[in-house]
């Protein structure tokens, strides 16, 4: 498709609908904010990239070329939202005893393995902080004799010397000051340091010699700096989770106004995604006990269902994660694989009807800020509209799949099934049991149908009576 519907984003920087132009046609532009690869992604997190992939997905469908760059923090990111604290890649290699070194490669292929099991595709470059320091090093200095002041600390930003310091955030100061840990001798509560000096008497293993003493650079930094080099300034659009939206964001802003000496933010869009919210309290890594992907898929459900979950609502609404929530979009995609399947088995037949309008009502959708659960309800109507030819179904489906990322098009029920880690029963066990359970049912034998059903609960399976998918049973979380 070239184009299509109009292409309308929101704009956190403006907070409101527009349409999008890309400032080069030939070549849209896209930074998102990757992870800190210190430990293991937890799922909240993992919703950011499901949103960023639907974003490029949509792009690239509707004809856009895109240069798509995502970063990987090994560096400068402390365990406060400002400037005190450990860095968290120090931390987590002291807490593990192991380099620094070691724990970023294995959490960055940690965390690339779970994009891909999601069925996100890799960006068209990765972009790492240390890789960067010389580069970071001289966009400080660019910036320093106007903007910056030096403390024994580290050198500093002064937000005052830019035009509308935190317009990104909105009128939120009270609250972004609550997530600023003091730093003495700051000027101002948002300043924020652009170089950290190494304390006295440590080292630390990452530091660098700089203008400004031995040190390493401000987490914020770095995405002004690679998103500068690899997208020039302005590019398109900017990507992040929206509790980046309040501190991190508005100091990059800070950061490319300054380089540029202008009002420029660097990006033309800013565009967030809400929360992944667990009532559980499971969902930050601090708790020690968050949700990773691997955990889900250790209880037995496939990582498609978490990306499905995530595309049954608005990329800037909450989502509640519940078991009951994944399991039941489990339950749905398992529901679009069987469909599918008989699509395919089906012998050719001519068609009444069209596929158009559903590619039609599939671009209204994504064009309408990325309206994902729109998309979904399409699909559905598509793929049990009997006016139109099973091949014709299948064809238009290739266009939902390009879009949403489930990879209908191949998928086969049998592929959804994930045998629990901790499962003491195989399938053939599991088929065993189900059959022994409808011989008693059908002899009104309850009290050994009642006693198989909790034999298999007991290894976590769930017995679901009258399944209108024939599926039967269902893992427990």
């Amino acid at each position: 498709m070239t184009h299509g519907a109009p292409l309308v984003l929101y704009n956190s920087l403006t907070r409101s609908l527009e349409t999008f132009e890309p400032i080069d046609p030939a070549n849209v532009r896209v930074y998102s904010c990757g992870p800190t690869v210190y430990n293991y992604a937890h799922i909240g997190n993992l919703r950011a990239y499901v949103f960023t992939d639907t974003l490029s997905r949509v792009l690239r469908w509707k004809g856009y070329p895109l240069t798509h760059v995502i970063n990987i923090t090994d560096v400068g990111h402390l365990t406060s939202d400002a400037d005190a604290g450990d860095d968290k890649m120090e931390a987590a290699a002291k807490a593990s005893a192991k380099s620094i070194w070691d724990i970023a490669a294995h959490y960055t292929a940690a965390f690339k393995a779970n994009l891909n099991d999601l069925n996100i595709r890799q960006p068209s470059r990765w972009s790492v902080a240390t890789d960067h320091i010389a580069e970071m090093i001289a966009f400080g200095e660019r910036i320093a004799p106007k903007h910056c002041y030096q403390l024994d600390s580290g050198l500093y930003f002064d937000v005052s010397t830019v035009p509308d310091y935190g317009r990104l955030a909105g009128a939120q100061d009270d609250v972004r000051e609550g997530r600023i840990d003091t730093v003495a001798g700051k000027r101002h509560p948002q300043d924020f340091a652009i170089w950290r000096a190494s304390p006295p008497g440590e080292q630390r293993q990452m530091e660098w010699d700089s203008p400004w003493g031995k040190g390493a650079p401000g987490w914020h930094l770095e995405c002004s700096v690679m998103s500068e080099k690899y997208l020039g300034s302005p590019f398109d659009i900017h990507t992040g989770g929206i509790d980046h939206r309040e501190i991190h964001h508005p100091n990059e802003i800070a950061q490319n106004q300054a380089y540029c000496d202008c009002s420029d933010t660097g990006a033309r869009w800013w565009m967030h995604n809400n929360f992944l919210v667990e009532r559980s309290g499971k969902m930050s890594k601090s708790s020690g006990d968050f949700r990773t992907l691997q955990k889900l898929v250790d209880a037995g459900v496939h990582p498609l269902a978490y990306r499905l979950m995530c595309l049954q609502a608005h990329y800037r609404s909450e989502l509640e994660f519940s078991e009951e929530n994944l399991l039941a979009a489990l339950t749905r995609l398992k529901r679009l694989a069987i469909t599918v399947t008989q699509l395919r088995d089906r012998p050719p037949a001519p068609s009444a009807g069209s596929a158009l309008g559903y590619r039609e009502r599939l671009d209204r959708a994504v064009s309408d800020d990325l309206n994902t659960a729109k998309a979904l309800v399409a699909l559905d109507e598509l793929l049990a509209d009997k006016t139109v030819s099973p091949a014709d179904r299948l064809a238009a489906l290739s266009d939902f799949d390009a879009v949403l990322g489930l990879g209908l098009g191949e998928m086969r029920r049998e592929d959804l099934r994930v045998r629990p880690a901790a499962a003491t029963l195989t399938e053939a066990d599991i088929a065993t049991h189900l059959a022994g359970r409808r011989e008693a049912r059908a002899a009104k034998d309850f009290a050994r149908s009642d006693a198989i059903r909790d034999e298999l609960a007991a290894a976590r399976v769930e017995v679901m009576d009258g399944d209108p998918l024939g599926w039967d049973w269902r893992p427990t979380l």
